[in-house]
């Protein structure tokens, strides 16, 4: 019914809008909340995160075992395939590989995994456990139940670096709302994060309704230099800054940090989207010492981050014009994972591969 039917439904229709008129703006009361249009994004959020790995069996037990998502693999990959992906991701043509792709059933817009099991094992991009090493190394999962989910970790033998720690975090309309967290080892030096937020909040992504669990929805990475990194990925590829904040580690804090050690914590969305993020943590009292790893494959551990543009002879031009090393492509290929597609491979300042793909609409 239309607020022009009859008069008690205009009377109706007047307080309905008096009620929201009085409410606050989505982001009075959620600082993540989108604030600009799907529409105006020339990059859309990340798509697939590429690990590579030397331990095929602990890579399932975590991430299809114990954190639900679905495994297709190994997928058939050509030679001819395999000569352009390794390519495009920096591969010596003499490592071989096998490519298993997951992703979450009912949840679309999760970012899949795009796992490769390599034949011979390579040295993990990441030297230690410790938080403030400089690199990717989390992959975030949002839950509405994150003690269950921590205690299904913990049966299937994974360690996390410190207690569920629980923080407030302030709105920006001057209240708080409660943080769980939990930040488990997994394989190959990658963090596995389980995250929930209480208090009526919208989780950081979107999570399965029946089971309660999402994701991946984000990755964290620690920089060094944090604002090249920020141009980079919203001055070249068109993200945006959504919350750019200077915090410091709690008494108990899940990632295992000294309490009161400050750092910038800058997060990077696609315009219009509530998942997909990139979380980058510049400490600002100096960081551990940096592995001498490159941080791509065939180096063991997050390397690749996969993000569709809308057109990529525009993205390519960006590019160039910014003077960012080019990897590889533009190349067309059809690839088992991302279909018919047209793609080009690109460094991030901090030495991680971005791969950029259009879509092919004729297929």
């Amino acid at each position: 019914m239309t607020c022009g039917a009859l008069y008690p439904a205009l009377v109706l229709c007047a307080a309905t809008i008096a009620v929201h008129a009085q409410q606050p703006p989505a982001q009075a009361r959620d600082p993540l909340a989108p604030r600009t249009s799907a529409a105006d994004a020339a990059t859309g959020p990340l798509h697939t995160a590429t690990i590579s790995t030397s331990d095929l069996a602990g890579s399932l037990r975590l991430y299809r075992d114990g954190l639900g998502m679905r495994v297709r693999g190994p997928l058939a990959v050509t030679d001819a395939v395999r000569k352009v992906q390794n390519t495009l991701w920096g591969i010596p043509p003499a490592k071989r590989w096998a490519m298993h792709l997951l992703d979450r059933p009912g949840v679309d817009t999760a970012v899949r995994i795009r796992l490769l099991a390599f034949d011979a094992p390579a040295p993990a991009s990441r030297a230690t456990w410790d938080p403030r090493e400089p690199g990717p190394f989390t992959l975030g999962f949002p839950t509405t139940n994150l003690p269950e989910l921590d205690a299904a970790l913990r049966r299937l033998g994974f360690e996390s670096l410190a207690p569920m720690e629980q923080s407030q975090i302030p709105r920006p309309d001057g209240t708080k709302y409660g943080l769980l967290e939990s930040v488990f080892k997994g394989p190959d030096k990658v963090h596995a994060v389980g995250v929930s937020r209480l208090d009526g909040m919208p989780q950081l992504g979107p999570v399965d309704p029946a089971s309660g669990h999402g994701g991946p929805a984000y990755s964290a990475q620690v920089v060094v230099n944090s604002d090249a990194i920020v141009r980079f990925y919203c001055d070249v590829l068109g993200l945006e800054l959504r919350s750019d904040r200077e915090w410091k580690s709690g008494p108990a804090s899940a990632i295992g940090l000294p309490a009161g050690t400050p750092f910038r914590l800058a997060l990077i969305y696609s315009p219009g989207a509530s998942t997909g993020q990139l979380l980058l943590m510049d400490f600002r009292d100096g960081t551990a010492a940096a592995s001498e790893v490159a941080p791509r494959p065939p180096n063991r551990g997050l390397g690749i981050y996969s993000f569709a543009v809308r057109s990529l002879d525009a993205t390519a031009a960006k590019l160039r014009a910014a003077g960012v090393t080019v990897v590889g492509g533009p190349i067309s290929y059809d690839s088992p994972d991302l279909g018919p597609h047209r793609a080009m491979t690109v460094l991030a300042p901090n030495g991680v591969i971005v791969e950029l793909f259009e879509q092919d609409a004729r297929r």
